[in-house]
């Protein structure tokens, strides 16, 4: 019941989507949580969110870049996947190093691509469904509800994986400095994200769960090609290889280089707030935080190397950092808005974070035990740089304005 799992998924994160617009809308920051929870609440707090979303930030990129890897070996076997995990790292440092306007261009252009690809598949697999062409293939409602196997726990299971497709659309909060449609931009961009992300993943992965026919178990070697399996059985090889060229492309280079772009911005709006070092402030002629995006792409270069391989614990930490961050966030509505400001706007602002809180919660616990030791581990690190900023004098200041990418180069 995948379509159901990402259905779920979207309830999920709307109400997080919803309490990102309320605080984008008070703090049009770069920083995205960081500078939410630092503003809303305390700067301490901002600092830890900031510090639990850098773990999302950091592997994000790095998770992209193995998937991709992984998926040129399928192309070229025998080739070393770090070669290609580095050409990727290469590829979207240049484009980001280019500024905005670069990011934007080649988004649209990957977005066309990409969106030509799930029309064709769309076409493909209901004329198959139609023609009966595949034995077990039929079309059915129990992709999406099949209450014979669904419980609670099964779903709350999946729910903690399939977040994983989702995260990225807390990535626009980061942009908010450099959106030119005004500080109610970034929330409605957020929003209408998840919408349309939602119902392409659940069109695309019900067309893919009829053509599979009933459940049955797949070959543990072939769980991670089962879709281009599928669409192996309704078209040609040529048509395969095109949609796996597709895959590797927007994995590897439209996806990672949007990851890329938001954590040089959250890097750049710990650094302008002297929780990082002060070189991450750099912003090269082309507006954008040049130095943040060169560690970036660094750190992914050395992370690929370590990562490849382990897919699955990289895609467990991304989620408990990015999960324990969205907590925050809900309570930084409610903090900001009834306490500081008295709201009473009581559905926006206590009703619906308070759901997305509950909601985010309970995913959370129900992470696996490697993701929370991850996320542990992590979170010990952070207090030992909090420490070390305390005792060498760098307290927290938060800026009162979003006037960095704006300035000239530092």
């Amino acid at each position: 019941m995948v379509p159901l799992v990402y259905l779920i998924g979207l309830i999920a994160m709307i109400f997080t989507a919803l309490s990102y617009a309320q605080m984008s809308q008070a703090f049009p920051l770069a920083g995205g949580v960081f500078a939410y929870v630092g503003r809303g609440i305390h700067e301490n707090l901002g600092f830890l969110a900031g510090w639990l979303m850098l773990l999302d930030y950091l592997l994000i990129p790095t998770l992209l870049y193995v998937m991709a890897a992984e998926s040129m070996i399928g192309i070229f076997p025998g080739t070393p996947r770090i070669l290609w995990g580095l050409l990727f790292v290469a590829i979207n440092v240049a484009i980001n190093l280019l500024g905005v306007t670069s990011l934007k261009l080649m988004n649209r252009l990957f977005l066309v691509m990409e969106l030509a690809f799930v029309a064709v598949f769309a076409i493909i697999a209901v004329v198959a469904l139609s023609g009966g062409t595949l034995p077990r293939a039929g079309w059915s409602i129990e992709p999406l509800w099949n209450p014979s196997v669904m419980t609670p726990p099964l779903i709350a299971a999946a729910l903690s994986i399939a977040v994983l497709s989702f995260l990225g659309f807390d990535g626009i909060s980061t942009m908010a400095e450099e959106s030119t449609g005004g500080s109610r931009s970034a929330g409605r961009a957020m929003v209408l994200s998840l919408v349309i992300v939602a119902i392409l993943f659940i069109g695309q992965t019900w067309l893919a769960a009829m053509l599979a026919g009933p459940f049955h178990p797949i070959p543990e070697d072939k769980v991670g090609n089962a879709f281009f399996d599928i669409v192996r059985s309704i078209s040609s090889t040529g048509l395969v290889n095109a949609f796996f060229v597709c895959n590797i492309l927007a994995v590897g280079i439209a996806n990672a280089m949007a990851a890329q772009a938001a954590t040089s911005r959250l890097l750049f709006s710990m650094a302008r707030d002297r929780q990082l070092p002060g070189f991450l402030r750099h912003i090269n002629s082309h507006k954008v935080p040049s130095n943040a995006i060169l560690l970036v792409g660094a750190l992914s270069a050395i992370l690929v190397s370590f990562f490849v391989g382990h897919i699955g614990a990289m895609s467990s930490m991304v989620n408990f950092g990015a999960l324990t961050a969205f907590c925050l966030l809900h309570i930084s509505v409610l903090w900001y808005y009834l306490r500081s400001r008295r709201s009473r706007r009581w559905i926006a602002h206590l009703v619906l974070p308070l759901i997305g809180f509950l909601i985010i919660f309970y995913v959370l616990i129900n992470a696996g035990t490697e993701a929370q030791i991850a996320g542990a581990i992590w979170l010990a690190l952070g207090a030992g740089v909090f420490v070390f900023n305390k005792v060498t004098g760098r307290g927290i200041h938060l800026t009162g304005d979003a006037g960095g990418l704006d300035e000239p180069a530092i």
